[in-house]
């Protein structure tokens, strides 16, 4: 009869005392007894808490490969599950250990690595204690998104990774192409995108957006979740070059509704986080930032305050403090000002509505004074802005309007200009950013951080 297979999170449960199993996993320690036996500390990746086997001496390759093994080493753990007298509740009498993978040199060894360092080892950092939280506690946001949509009748579709249309407007995309740039740059003469393979100028998107708002505008509730590129030469702690986004967007919905498909999809990510990382965000809690799960909770069990753009710029302007930028209406508001309203002002998470349309995409929903769109931007402590969103301009007029104003060619836009002069409805969305999100609910202070392989500014590595 073949042995149970368990992961080292369920060998850990008491529930499987006096079992026979079978675990793999990496060696985290090994620790030798006088008494003629050793400890290894063993751990598969399944949670954050590894599983101590004890090792006897009897055993036919103790002295020639279980007295070798050393942080790194893979192997596979045959034994019973027995109560334990320590910390932990169980751990396994080994009767055999297989070594399946030696590691000598490895470079994660028992003593902390920065994560500046541990960068450098992209592939092999998951196998820390912190990579491997932020591994899991990813995963769970993940799952989440896709059940919180489903639950509220949202249909997931997939967006184009290559595309010819810059929802944002700002400029800043890599190019895609098949033309022989070293070529092209010798002839020193113009472009001729015949040549290429799209037959015109190609981009990696920088939103699923648009292409979102022509499903939703059909099915009525869709979101699209993947990955988008920036190629904004910008070396911060909150900028990527690649990330994923998650972008819901629904017809027959108005601002009022957006904020409150916002306010609900953040409440239920973090309590889901809350209640089914609880090992991970204790590790976060103590060792990453003080505090985190308390504030978690608070912004998963507060109501939302609400206020316009208007009022906080009153509230920025005569709140008394030592701003870098200055604070001026039509100006866009910067993470300090952002952090200050939702920290200090209101002590919550808090969404600001209502901003200059100047300052906002084409493809927002201009107000009758033409000062405003209706747009919302919530702010959580401890980041500022986490979600941003509007509704969507449904009037064929007004959006070519402002597409004129912003030096967009209706032609470049033609389907979606479509989507107006086809049965047009009032709709609405929001975008935020899966990595920003990580890093709220992890405490991490680096976005490069809650990514696997980071992209950014002259670093393509793995």
């Amino acid at each position: 009869m073949p042995l149970e297979k368990l992961f080292v999170s369920d060998a850990r449960d008491a529930a499987h005392v006096g079992k026979t199993v079978l675990i793999q996993g990496w060696i985290r320690t090994r620790r030798d007894s006088k008494g003629g036996f050793s400890f290894l500390e063993i751990n598969d990746g399944s949670c954050m808490g590894n599983i101590q086997v004890i090792a006897d001496a009897d055993l036919a390759n103790y002295k020639d490969e279980i007295q070798r093994l050393s942080a790194g080493c893979s192997v596979a753990i045959e034994g019973e599950v027995k109560a334990s007298e320590g910390k932990q509740a169980t751990e396994i009498q080994a009767s055999q250990v297989t070594v399946l993978g030696w590691a000598d040199d490895f470079p994660l060894q028992k003593k902390r690595h920065s994560f500046e360092k541990l960068r450098e080892w992209a592939h092999i950092r998951a196998r820390s204690n912190t990579f491997g939280a932020v591994a899991r506690v990813r995963n769970q946001i993940c799952q989440s998104i896709h059940q919180f949509f489903h639950e509220n009748n949202f249909l997931y579709v997939h967006t184009p990774i290559i595309t010819a249309s810059d929802c944002e407007g700002a400029g800043e995309m890599f190019k895609v192409t098949t033309l022989d740039l070293d070529r092209l740059a010798k002839s020193g003469g113009p472009v001729n995108y015949e040549f290429d393979f799209f037959d015109k100028p190609s981009f990696l998107t920088v939103s699923g957006q648009l292409e979102a708002e022509t499903y939703a505008t059909a099915l009525g509730r869709v979101y699209t979740f993947g990955p988008t590129f920036r190629a904004e030469n910008s070396n911060t702690s909150r900028h990527l070059s690649e990330f994923w986004m998650i972008e819901p967007e629904a017809a027959f919905f108005d601002l009022a509704d957006d904020m409150a498909l916002a306010e609900s999809f953040l409440r239920k990510i973090l309590s889901d986080v809350l209640n089914r990382c609880d090992e991970d965000l204790q590790f976060f809690d103590q060792r990453i930032q003080k505090g985190l799960i308390e504030s978690l909770r608070k912004v998963a069990e507060t109501p939302f305050q609400h206020m316009t753009y208007t009022d906080a710029i009153k509230v920025l302007e005569n709140c008394g403090e030592s701003f870098e930028f200055p604070i001026a209406w039509g100006t866009d508001l910067q993470a300090e000002h952002e952090r200050y309203l939702t920290e200090k002002h209101v002590a919550g998470p808090l969404i600001l509505t209502d901003y200059p349309s100047t300052i906002k995409p084409f493809y927002m929903r201009l107000s009758d004074d033409r000062k405003t769109v209706a747009a919302m931007d919530v702010l959580v402590p401890g980041v500022g802005e986490i979600i941003g969103g509007s509704q969507r301009e449904e009037r064929l007029d007004v959006l070519t309007q402002r597409m004129a104003e912003m030096d967009l060619r209706e032609e470049d836009y033609w389907w979606y200009l479509d989507l107006r002069r086809y049965g047009t409805v009032p709709h609405a969305g929001f975008g935020l950013g899966l990595e920003r999100l990580v890093q709220y609910t992890t405490g991490m202070a680096n976005i490069r951080d809650v990514i696997p392989f980071p992209r950014t500014p002259g670093n393509a590595e793995f």
